[in-house]
């Protein structure tokens, strides 16, 4: 019987999840399945596909089921689905880890404890990653469980980069910028080698995750320096739904003079924002782009216009610039967006090659460009699973009976 390792994403109404081998050092070619529930709360869709693409599974649960309920599905069918595996441990993303966290840690009661008095900083996800963690553990309570977290990437950034012109009353109580997205680029920074060659990869490179929640990481060496991401994952790039960098007194103006409530500038600012309240049509940028409603067209010229001026403020960070490289969903599949954001960085040495970044090819600068351009597709999943897998392996649990 083989081991294997579950990596799992909760979010408000979704799980996703990813089973990979656990014999050996997870690899791409090591993943098992993935999958995820989606429509938590009301009728949820499960779908798996394996490794090669094939569907595995397409159905629905029991309108109403829970988080709980979508992952006791999804142990049981794992179960059944994969008879000649065993889990032997499941590795959590978790958003926060605030200031205490530089590194994956084993769950247990204290850090249950310390990851609850984060949930006021990342209050989108980090009650979803713990109520991942708590079903899991009443399920399965002898199964080790690793937290991996968005944030420990960055603790690689110099103090300056984190500060905020605060009291240092405020600043002790732990405000300061942390950075998100750090698993994507932890994975991204672990294949550059491999992409752009041993001596390049070391460079000066500002890697985009554009997606539904973006934002932007200024590497040296491949070790984070500065990131658009701050205290929350509110700060940064417009995203779908969230507004992104905002003058402080907008917020102000909202309570004092519109009398919002801070719940309700809360939800504006996380769910009515960014694409989706300056388009009005969509958080989508596929929708956006396909769309001739000069509202949705201003959203995309907003969506480009910021990466481009939050990659000059990287590149003096960096003191000047090598590569560029674009991952996640809109980084990876919109050569439209790409397109937009290469041409409008033309001043730093950006030459797009057209045909490159029309045909999805992983360079897509010219080869005379001063600054070279890339797309890498992430792997927060694998990066979960390596780390989960490596920390199991070190313990006197399931991997070293």
């Amino acid at each position: 019987m083989s081991d294997a390792i579950i990596v799992l994403n909760a979010g408000s109404s979704s799980l996703k999840f990813s089973l990979f081998e656990g014999n050996t050092r997870p690899s791409r070619q090591s993943l098992i399945c993935n999958g995820e529930f989606d429509g938590i709360g009301h009728r949820i869709h499960f779908v798996a596909t394996d490794n090669a693409g094939t569907s595995l599974a397409d159905e629905y649960l029991a309108g109403g089921a829970t988080h709980d309920d979508a992952l006791t599905a999804l142990l049981n069918w794992v179960e059944c689905q994969f008879q000649n595996h065993r889990l032997v441990g499941a590795g959590h993303r978790v958003v926060h880890g605030g200031s205490l966290y530089t590194a994956p840690v084993p769950i247990d009661a204290t850090v249950i404890d310390e990851l609850r008095r984060l949930v006021p900083l990342a209050p989108l996800h980090q009650p979803h990653n713990l109520a991942a963690i708590a079903s899991l553990s009443k399920l399965h309570p002898n199964l080790p469980q690793i937290a991996c977290f968005d944030t420990a990437f960055h603790h690689t950034q110099p103090a300056i980069a984190t500060a905020f012109a605060l009291p240092r009353s405020i600043t002790a109580q732990g405000v300061r910028r942390y950075g998100f997205h750090g698993l994507s680029y932890e994975y991204i920074a672990s294949v550059l080698p491999d992409v752009l060659g041993p001596f390049a990869a070391d460079g000066r490179i500002v890697v985009a995750h554009l997606g539904s929640g973006a934002s932007m990481c200024a590497m040296n060496r491949r070790k984070s320096l500065a990131t658009t991401m701050g205290f929350t994952a509110l700060d940064g790039l417009p995203m779908g739904s969230r507004s992104g960098n905002l003058d402080p007194g907008v917020v102000l103006h909202l309570i004092q003079q519109n009398g919002m409530t801070a719940q309700a500038v809360s939800d504006l600012l996380y769910h009515s924002s960014g694409l989706r309240g300056v388009s009005g049509v969509s958080d989508d940028m596929r929708t956006l782009l396909a769309s001739d409603d000069p509202h949705a067209a201003e959203a995309v010229a907003l969506f480009a216009y910021r990466i481009c001026r939050e990659l000059g403020s990287l590149a003096a960070a960096l003191g000047g610039l090598d590569a560029l490289v674009f991952t996640a969903g809109i980084g990876e599949h919109s050569p439209e967006i790409r397109r937009r954001v290469c041409k409008q960085a033309a001043w730093l040495g950006v030459e797009l090659d057209d045909t490159a970044n029309a045909t999805g090819a992983a360079r897509i600068a010219t080869t005379g460009s001063k600054i070279s351009a890339w797309v890498i597709p992430t792997d927060e999943d694998l990066m979960i699973a390596r780390h989960s897998w490596r920390l199991i392996a070190l313990g006197d649990t399931a991997i070293s009976r």
